[in-house]
C-alpha cells in the first residue's frame, strides 16, 4: 500500500522533512506522481519487527533482577 509522506512520517516516528531527505538521498523508496512522494509501506515491515524486537529485549532487560556481587559480603 502506497503513503503519503506525512502518513509515512507518522508510521516510523521521524519528521516529514527527514522522511523527505531520505527519499531525495535514496535511502527510502519512493514514486512521484506529480505533485507528491508516494512511499510503498511494506518496506518498513522489516524495520517495525526489529523495533518490536528490541522492545521486548530492552523489557526482558529491564525485567532481569541484578545478580548478588560474590566481593560484597566481607565478612570481617
Amino acid at each position: 500500500m502506497y503513503k503519503t509522506v506525512a502518513e509515512t512520517a507518522k508510521d516510523i516516528s521521524m519528521p516529514e522533512e527527514q522522511v523527505l531527505r531520505y527519499i531525495y538521498t535514496g535511502r527510502i523508496k519512493a514514486v512521484h506522481d506529480g505533485t507528491q512522494y508516494l512511499v510503498n509501506s511494506a518496506q518498513f515491515d522489516t524495520y517495525h519487527e526489529q523495533l518490536e524486537r528490541i522492545k521486548e529485549e530492552i523489557e526482558i532487560w529491564r525485567n532481569t533482577p541484578i545478580p548478588e556481587d560474590p566481593d560484597i559480603k566481607d565478612e570481617d
